[in-house]
Formats: structure tokens, C-alpha cells, sequence
């Protein structure tokens, strides 16, 4: 991906993040009350504000430091949302059998990270471009496949099975992972408040989502 760096944005800030998914729907009043709903994006695009994590001029420091390394919005990074950040529930452990990522043909080797969120009403499935190096677990048919049976590519999360390893026909793909959402700064500008000789603020600092 071009005009992205591969950095994380300072995980102690991330933490302090508000924000999530965001949708675009298309809403249209009937003269008889109904409405009629048509959805604009086919996937979500999270956005964030990292400006309530600033707690110390250290912090204000830091995101500075990363804004202007950055050259703000001309370059995006990883960032991780504090809540949704594995193939897993929050609470749960990472495992192999997480996500199912493809159905072997005997021929394929490659098949890109995914995760589904879904109900009994109804699922969307989002790629995962950015799993974190090392975290990565795959399974075929239950069978967790050793290291040196799949590479994983993690600026673009595809995961390739080496020769010799290819899945069979018919074959379940499975893998469990850590994962970072790849973002921008949502503005050109910082506006830094100095409180206090020890103490400051950067009221907003939004980040988009950049889809790949």
C-alpha cells in the first residue's frame, strides 16, 4: 500500500480512544409514514478521536512527534481499537479455529485474513490487511499447521501456503490473529492546549479508517 507507514501509533494513547464503526445509509420518508433505507457503503470504515488518551506533556509530546513523522493525513499507520483488536471476543483466547478463511481447491495457496460479525439476522464479513507479525495462527480441518507450512504477508494479510502444504478440496481454512486497523490523521492541523506548566491537551484528534 502506498503512502503507508508501518508504524503503530503509541498503544498507551490508543487506549484512551473513543470511537468505532461507522456506516452510511440512505433513509427516505414515504408520504404514508414508511421509509425506505438504501445503504451507500458496502463496508464500515471506523473512525476514532485519540485526543481524550493525552494525559501528560509526555503524551502531548508523543503525539506530536507521531503527527508531524507522519506529515498528518499524508500518511497512514496502525492503530489499534481498544475493543475490537482479535479474531476473538475480547475476553477469549486467541485460537487457530477462530475465523474461517477459505475452502481448500487443491490448487489455491493464498487466501487473505477475515472476520465475520455476525447473527441469526444477518453477518458482514471485513478483510484484515494489518494482523501483527507473529501472532498469526492457521488450521486446515482442525490441524494447526506448523510455522514453516504458511507465510504470512502482514501489510497486506494474506496468508500463503507453501509448496507441499496446499490445502486439499474441500478443506476448511481456519486462523486466529491480533490485528491493527491501518488509519490517517483526520486533519492538517494539532491545536495543543498548555493547561498547566506540566500538563496540556489536544481537545480532538480524529482518525479515519483507510480502506484497502
Amino acid at each position: 500500500m502506498t503512502g503507508f507507514h508501518d508504524m503503530r501509533f503509541p498503544l498507551r494513547l490508543a487506549l484512551g480512544a473513543t470511537g468505532g464503526p461507522v456506516r452510511r445509509t440512505d433513509i427516505v420518508n414515504l408520504s404514508n409514514g414508511r421509509e425506505q433505507r438504501n445503504q451507500r457503503w458496502r463496508d464500515s470504515r471506523r473512525s476514532y478521536d485519540v485526543g481524550t488518551g493525552v494525559k501528560s506533556l509526555a503524551d502531548l509530546y508523543a503525539v506530536l512527534e507521531f503527527f508531524e513523522a507522519r506529515g498528518g493525513q499524508l500518511y497512514g499507520f496502525r492503530f489499534r481499537d481498544p475493543l475490537d483488536w482479535k479474531s476473538c471476543a475480547p475476553g477469549a483466547e486467541i485460537s487457530a479455529e477462530d475465523q474461517v478463511i477459505g475452502t481448500g481447491d487443491g490448487v489455491t495457496a493464498a487466501f487473505p485474513l477475515v472476520k465475520t460479525y455476525s447473527d441469526t439476522g444477518g453477518g458482514w464479513t471485513r478483510r484484515i490487511t494489518k494482523p501483527l507479525a507473529g501472532t498469526v495462527a492457521v488450521s486446515v480441518d482442525g490441524v494447526v499447521q506448523p510455522a514453516e507450512a504458511v507465510a504470512v504477508d502482514t501489510a497486506t494479510g494474506i496468508v500463503t501456503f507453501v509448496a507441499g502444504h496446499v490445502p486439499v478440496t474441500g478443506a476448511i481454512i481456519r486462523a486466529g490473529y491480533e490485528f491493527d486497523v491501518p488509519v490517517r490523521f483526520d486533519i492538517d492541523r494539532i491545536e495543543v492546549n498548555l493547561a498547566h506548566f506540566d500538563a496540556g491537551s489536544i481537545p480532538t484528534i480524529p482518525l479515519i479508517e483507510v480502506l484497502i
